[in-house]
């Protein structure tokens, strides 16, 4: 009752809807996984030979070094933010606008795929110099850029959460983990990160550089063209600040606070939830191709049928319902992946120990060691 007390309506809607963008985030990059699949095997049989590392190019694959700097590089571009905010806060709003146009639009895809399909055939619409698209991916991109005018005029922050959620999603999808010991590098760097710039970056710089950059509003675009080409007082003046959107607001039930919630504490979790429900499609492939060879002999059968991707799931919604109760107990921001990476992290290295699949697992799992043997077949 003591922890219910502590979570009001606001906590719940942020709970929801970041474990509904991982789960879909995760669906999705699977799904792009089966269409390459399905891409390779069509290129391989019209062209009468095998690639085994044909990828998709738009996929981005973090390795080891990119997983040790990308903290080092976050607080670069934290403290770049903090102390020139006002120089390129205008630059920083239009480059997040674009990107969340884009982002958003790839979440629109499958709905607008969906109303498409009974009235035009999915041919693509040649554009000349800028590419073809489908009569969907014109009408998802219309429709961001369309939501993203908006939100430009009123700032309001219903829209921002769904720029949010479309950044969200587009992350999870195209970027990839491709092992436990890329992500444990990975989270475990974050997780310093975060600690460091919450906790103790107001003794360094006598302000909470995390909080204040989160939270801090830039100047409308718009506002500031109108003041530039000296158009009026009238015009493009009333315009509100934008509050950008690299993170989740719920307002309480009371309208009195906001509860908040950075895309980086649903992006970098999820990027370790798509590792592990891709390893689950994995291994159910590699046991269905081996005539279903059981696991270790220590380990019960119930305990084989539990999937990673729900161990892992589990432990982010304790963290995350952890890392609130201890915010609203401290009365102060809290780091979440103090509780995030903890909770994900040491239930699944648990699992994976005692189902056998942790060595497999740390190192490029996915690495397929017949692609040789199958090319010299071919």
């Amino acid at each position: 009752s003591r922890a219910y007390s502590l979570v009001d309506s606001s906590q719940v809607s942020t709970f929801l809807i970041s474990i509904l963008l991982i789960v879909y985030g995760s669906f999705r990059s699977l799904n792009m996984d089966f269409e390459n699949q399905d891409k390779e095997k069509d290129n391989s049989s019209t062209a009468g030979s095998f690639n085994g590392n044909s990828t998709n190019n738009s996929i981005q694959t973090i390795d080891s070094t990119q997983a040790l700097f990308l903290p080092i590089g976050a607080s670069v571009s934290l403290l770049v933010m903090f102390f020139f905010f006002d120089s390129v806060q205008v630059v920083f709003t239009i480059c997040t606008a674009v990107l969340a146009t884009i982002a958003f639009a790839f979440l629109l895809l499958p709905m607008c795929q969906y109303l498409t399909r009974p009235c035009s055939p999915q041919n693509k619409i040649s554009f000349g110099c800028c590419g073809r698209f489908t009569a969907a991916e014109l009408l998802s991109f219309s429709l961001s850029v369309m939501l993203v005018l908006i939100w430009v005029l009123t700032g309001h922050w219903l829209l921002m959460d769904a720029l949010a959620m479309g950044l969200c999603v587009a992350m999870i999808a195209f970027v990839r983990l491709p092992s436990l010991k890329v992500s444990c590098l990975l989270l475990s760097g974050l997780l310093i990160y975060d600690v460091f710039w919450v906790f103790f970056s107001a003794y360094i710089f006598n302000s909470n550089v995390m909080v204040k950059v989160a939270t801090q509003p830039a100047d409308n675009p718009l506002d500031v063209l109108s003041r530039k080409l000296h158009l009026g007082p009238n015009v493009g003046r009333d315009v509100p600040r934008l509050s950008l959107p690299g993170k989740l607001v719920f307002p309480s039930s009371t309208g009195s606070h906001f509860s908040m919630l950075g895309i980086g504490d649903i992006v970098m979790p999820g990027l370790l939830l798509c590792f592990v429900l891709r390893y689950d499609n994995y291994k159910k492939q590699a046991n269905s191709d081996s005539c279903g060879t059981p696991g270790p002999g220590n380990i019960s059968g119930r305990m084989q049928k539990v999937s990673y991707f729900h161990c892992t799931l589990i432990g982010y919604f304790v963290g995350l319902l952890t890392a609130t109760v201890a915010s609203r107990i401290h009365r102060a921001a809290q780091p979440a992946l103090l509780y995030l990476v903890p909770f994900t992290l040491l239930p699944l290295l648990t699992m994976a120990y005692l189902k056998g699949d942790l060595r497999r697992m740390w190192s490029e799992p996915f690495h397929s060691k017949s692609s040789s043997s199958r090319f010299l077949e071919v």
